[in-house]
């Protein structure tokens, strides 16, 4: 198959790319700086000469959007929102005019559209969207609007022959360098994985090879259409995964963070406390429905397996600290987990 991958070049398009060229599938990446054969041009606005590369694809897989780790000014979120609506809107625009359009396309969502809520998970059927919660800030709704939008642009789209999907992901963790798993992972190994405000909210993920695995069967499956939760089955409070994550490093000692502390320490690393505060509790309810079964659906072997494969990758020691210094080692700024890129 052809499958182009608009915003192809971030953390979750570099695991798509690798799985599906492996896979022995022709991958073409979008991207604003190009390099590379597989690598074609554009800006996520205008049509142009890219669009032919998805005029006879079989499958377009839209991850750009401006990432979200940075602080959440109004700024920010005003680039986040245009980089998300934008770009699915000339996606659509290229499926549209294309002579022989894609028989799928997948847009990228996000788990944040559900509510901030510690009881039930939140499954695409009776899942309660967020936006109106008490008690949090108010700039939360903006979020949970970004993703109604990102989807909504991908609605109207006017593309009978091609099967239109949203995907709303958890955090997808891989043992890549620069993702969410290298990023807790690097706190952990410094002692200072404990709880975040006591780590009563739920962390929602996805182990990578569930995440191409998942998206694999989406492609195959020709009677799902609309918005798919891609996450585990097993969400866990945030006290509960970075527990387990020391454990798979061997780290017995993790200092717990008091919410301002934790707002001090986001303002430092010019992210924001959303990523850390925000009680994602997501099901991948028609996934299972279907009959997608999960290789990682519980957290602590996911992580045993993510963190013995990035020992495998090198840089890393059997302990709680780094083994040799590796060549491209990162400051704790450049660790934070970038989901989507232009």
């Amino acid at each position: 198959m052809k499958i182009v991958i608009p915003g192809g070049t971030g953390q979750v398009g570099a695991i798509l790319d690798r799985a599906l060229t492996a896979q022995g599938h022709e991958v073409v990446l979008l991207t604003r700086s190009p390099r590379g054969a597989r690598q074609v041009r554009w800006d996520g606005v205008t049509l142009g000469d890219w669009a032919r590369q998805i005029n006879g694809s079989d499958v377009v897989i839209n991850l750009a959007g401006r990432s979200v780790s940075c602080r959440y000014t109004p700024e920010n979120l005003d680039a986040m929102m245009r980089s998300r609506v934008e770009s699915a809107r000339v996606v659509g625009e290229a499926i549209a005019v294309a002579d022989r359009p894609p028989r799928v396309w997948m847009q990228m969502s996000t788990a944040t559209i559900y509510a901030h809520r510690f009881d039930g998970a939140n499954d695409e059927r009776g899942g309660v969207l967020g936006g109106g919660e008490h008690g949090v800030p108010g700039y939360w709704s903006y979020s949970v609007k970004i993703a109604q939008n990102w989807e909504a642009a991908q609605e109207r789209a006017v593309t009978p022959h091609t099967r239109k999907v949203a995907l709303r992901s958890a955090m997808v963790m891989s043992p890549d360098r620069g993702g969410v798993f290298d990023v807790l992972s690097w706190l952990a190994r410094l002692g200072l994985g404990g709880p975040v405000a006591g780590g009563g909210q739920y962390v929602s993920w996805i182990h990578d090879q569930d995440f191409v695995r998942a998206v694999c069967f989406l492609i195959d499956r020709d009677d799902l259409a609309g918005p798919v939760n891609l996450a585990a089955p097993g969400a866990v409070p945030q006290r509960e995964l970075m527990r387990a994550l020391r454990s798979a490093w061997r780290m017995p000692v993790g200092l717990p963070a008091t919410r301002l502390m934790a707002e001090i320490g986001a303002f430092v690393l010019r992210s924001d406390t959303e990523l850390l505060l925000k009680s994602r509790r997501v099901a991948p309810g028609r996934l299972s429905a279907a009959g997608f079964t999960f290789n990682h659906p519980w957290w602590p072997d996911a992580a045993v397996d993510l963190a013995l494969r990035r020992r495998r990758a090198g840089g890393v020691g059997r302990g709680g600290a780094r083994g040799r210094s590796h060549p491209h080692a990162r400051s704790p700024r450049d660790r934070l987990p970038g989901a989507v890129r232009e």
